[in-house]
């Protein structure tokens, strides 16, 4: 196999890939190859008769070429990758790179000159440029994307701060008013015989205090389990217990509106892991919205069952249904079926969004399933079962009966402070007034008291400075704190435990509830 004959070293420098010239330091043309004299136009005659590099440059160029090559030439004896225009025999112009050495030949210098047509990168500058500038583009649309969605996310931010800062707000200024009306009614029901003719009055103003506290614990519930701020207390539970306290709490509501209940529970115990207060809660609202969309008079059943490992709670009423265009839409917030002029069962549209939310928060599910208006609805919550019956835990006792407490009374609301003093003057407990904070440490300083009930929001110093003072106080005994307050969410307890206070009750309260506290401190 012959193997190819290499090109003359004269043949390659005439036909390199790229132009090659020859100068001496003033650029006068020595020898130009015929690469660069096709690409211009000339011959190599033309190149080497007087012409010099310079002259085969633009203006602007030949400015170049005197500011920047020259110095650079004699001081580093090179330049590299010098951008200009070719200028060609008919005065048209090309794009070239220059790379220009100089070198010592005999006594003398010598440029040699490589030049290099520029004109596919220019293209290439191009696209790049192109390029940069639309991901520039791009990238600057995404950066503004993101800053309109931060904003965004900054304003939903602030609603939502606001939205739970009203929340809290209406909650109190609805719990305060209550308070002293569930103090009065507890009075009145305790001094009234049952067979007394304004007994049946003072009991309808007992279950409507109860229907609006609990509004406003759903309100309040709601918005926690919407910002994954409610936080389950879980145990083993028999659900047919919770069915059972569940239908005990409103057994009163259902008789009085005449509807008929009826109850199934399997003839085993079914257990579940979940929080029994939360699960009563669900219970409740479920029965609660099936005696309000019943019509006086109708039916409802509460069927409790085990259905392939889990626990399936049924609760069906024969009220006024629900369209089928409306059936996933009943467990949003703020859902009604009608405008809220023309119901008739009043409501905020909150409770069955609560109840979807306790039931996914025990791992369940719910539903809802109707024939359609006035044919009745049923809601249907699926519950996961523990495989095996822990022993249930004993009930607490209850707390032995102590001495009488003394308690301080501390409320801006007279009626609210007033009314309690009297439910606990009627229950033996000696009890002072103060109805500010300076007025509540004077008293401090002068009597003794064992414990104090004491508002959050007092005019001068609210309850947590108070609580504070209270605590450093010389006193011979330490009084019980008991925050009573309209504040009723979980940062709010964590204050009150942090200002010294030793309990938190959300008002209104069951008296019980607040006597039950004070049986526990008091001495024996």
């Amino acid at each position: 196999m012959l193997e190819p004959s290499l090109p003359s070293p004269e043949d390659l420098f005439s036909q390199a890939a790229c132009g090659l010239m020859l100068t001496d330091v003033a650029g006068n043309i020595l020898r130009a190859n015929q690469t660069l004299a096709a690409w211009l136009g000339f011959t190599e005659a033309e190149m080497t008769a007087g012409m010099r590099l310079q002259d085969l440059l633009s203006v602007g160029g030949r400015l170049f070429h005197q500011t920047h090559c020259a110095p650079l030439l004699q001081l580093q004896g090179s330049v590299s990758e010098v951008q200009v225009d070719l200028v060609r025999k008919d005065r048209t112009r090309v794009p070239a790179l220059l790379n220009i050495a100089r070198r010592r030949v005999g006594e003398g210098l010598m440029d040699q000159v490589a030049i290099f047509i520029a004109n596919d990168r220019r293209a290439y500058e191009r696209e790049l440029l192109r390029a940069r500038s639309a991901a520039e583009a791009a990238l600057a649309a995404q950066k503004g994307a993101e800053a309109r969605l931060r904003r965004a996310n900054e304003q939903l931010s602030l609603a939502d701060r606001r939205k739970d800062e009203f929340l809290a707000t209406l909650a109190h200024e609805l719990r305060n008013p209550l308070a002293p009306m569930r103090s009065g009614v507890d009075l009145l029901k305790m001094q009234l015989p049952d067979h007394a003719p304004q007994r049946r009055m003072v009991d309808m103003f007992d279950r409507q205090l109860r229907q609006m506290s609990h509004l406003v614990d759903d309100l309040m519930e709601v918005a926690r389990i919407s910002q994954g701020k409610l936080v389950l207390r879980t145990e083993p539970v028999s659900l047919g217990n919770i069915v059972q306290g569940a239908v005990g709490d409103m057994q009163a509501q259902i008789a009085a509106a005449g509807h008929a209940l009826s109850v199934t529970l399997p003839a085993q115990p079914l257990m579940a892991q979940g929080d029994p207060t939360r699960l009563t809660q669900m219970l409740v609202n479920l029965l609660t919205n099936a005696c309000k969309y019943t019509p006086a008079g109708g039916r409802i059943t509460l069927d409790l069952r085990d259905d392939a490992g889990a626990a399936v709670i049924a609760v069906s009423d024969s009220g006024i249904g629900i369209p089928r265009e409306a059936l996933e839409s009943v467990f949003e917030m703020f859902s009604q079926l009608e405008p809220a002029l023309q119901r008739a069962h009043g409501g905020l549209g909150i409770g069955l969004a609560l109840v979807k939310g306790l039931v996914e928060l025990h791992g369940g599910t719910i539903g809802a399933d109707s024939a359609g208006p006035g044919q009745g609805s049923t809601f249907t919550v699926r519950l996961p079962l523990v495989e095996q019956a822990p022993a249930m835990p004993a009930a607490p006792a209850a707390p032995p009966a102590g001495a009488p407490l003394q308690v301080l009374v501390v409320d801006d609301n007279r009626d609210a402070a007033q009314m309690l003093k009297a439910m606990l003057d009627l229950h033996g407990y000696p009890t002072a007034l103060a109805y500010c904070g300076e007025e509540a440490a004077g008293y401090l300083r002068e009597h003794e008291a064992q414990a104090c009930v004491m508002d959050i929001g007092l005019p001068d110093i609210n309850g947590y400075e108070l609580a504070r003072r209270i605590r450093a106080m010389p006193l011979a005994r330490q009084p019980i704190l008991i925050a009573l307050t309209g504040w009723g969410q979980p940062s709010d307890i964590d204050a009150a435990l942090a200002a010294g206070f030793d309990h938190h009750l959300a008002k209104p309260v069951e008296f019980a509830t607040l006597q039950h506290l004070l049986a526990e401190v008091a001495p024996l």
